[in-house]
């Protein structure tokens, strides 16, 4: 199986007709993405990209069967576009818009909770299966087919990890981008359970940053519950405490949310932590070929 989204995703954007929209959509269908209509109100019945444009989310699910929507919605309204999503029942929400306020994605994950509805992001590039599917902003040159899972807080980091790991030999099964904000849907220990449950998937990069506590959080679920090598990075190693760096989430608020805490306690929950995300590629390699090795030994 495939971590979230795959070739026969049906795929709708909201925000279709606007700029981002427009652009993205464009490159999510060269990819080999279905994207199969979009979501514009008061455009609806028009053709855009020789795609169908509905009013409503709910007429884009009735029409299309779509099961995947990808949000490029203003900050102002974006929220309202996820909980119109959830209400039609799409299954995985993506949504990429940046500056949502914080009170409006409190109202969206209440609202969430009482659905079957998977939100990433929002401030996320997205969600690629390699050379599959990809829902999001990532330029997908870069995503090689592999086993590896990459989950991730920062987009620049997620394509340097992807890239490394390509160049180390090994590829990509499924990336997910889960966005910096304070508030977000899918966090980091949720995106490492389903990577290890999956199936296609050997290895997982996990990059965190400072500021809040999922990375620990995943760490802790990892030595309880990890049946594959994980190998760790956190942003913001020098980042000064009390100051925001970067995302939204990157605050540093007491001793447990510093890059050097998190990074003990991922230590310390097995997980093989880099200094430098330029040893991500190669630190994976090496855990892979010494698994490998231990398992031959077994035999």
């Amino acid at each position: 199986m495939s971590v979230l989204v795959n070739k026969n995703s049906k795929i709708i954007v909201q925000g279709f007709t606007g700029t981002e929209g427009t652009f993205h959509a464009t490159q999510m269908i060269e990819y080999g993405t279905k994207v199969v209509g979009g979501v514009t109100p008061g455009k609806g019945g028009q053709k855009h990209l020789d795609l169908p444009v509905f009013n409503t989310v709910a007429d884009a699910v009735k029409s299309t069967g779509a099961d995947v929507s990808i949000i490029f919605v203003p900050p102002a309204f974006a929220a309202d576009a996820i909980m119109e999503a959830a209400e039609a029942g799409i299954g995985l929400i993506i949504c990429i818009t940046e500056g949502i306020p914080v009170q409006d994605m409190i109202k969206a994950k209440h609202y969430l909770a009482g659905t079957s509805s998977r939100l990433i992001g929002p401030n996320c590039p997205g969600v690629i299966t390699a050379e599959e599917c990809k829902v999001g902003i990532m330029p997908g040159f870069i995503f090689k087919k592999g086993k590896i899972g990459i989950v991730s807080k920062s987009g620049t980091l997620t394509y340097e990890a992807a890239d490394q790991v390509a160049k180390a030999g090994l590829g990509i099964s499924t990336a997910i981008g889960i966005g910096g904000d304070p508030i977000i849907g899918t966090t980091t220990k949720e995106a490492v359970e389903l990577f290890m449950n999956d199936d296609e998937t050997t290895g997982i990069v996990m990059i965190g940053e400072i500021g809040g506590g999922m990375e620990a959080e995943a760490a802790y679920w990892v030595k309880e519950n990890g049946t594959k090598p994980v190998v760790g990075f956190i942003a913001g190693q020098t980042a000064p405490p009390g100051r925001r760096m970067g995302h939204a989430g990157a605050i540093v608020g007491g001793a447990d949310d510093t890059a050097a805490a998190k990074m003990k306690i991922m230590r310390e929950c097995g997980i093989t932590v880099v200094d430098s995300p330029a040893d991500i590629g190669n630190t994976m390699a090496e855990v892979i070929a010494k698994k490998a090795m231990k398992q031959t030994a077994k035999i």
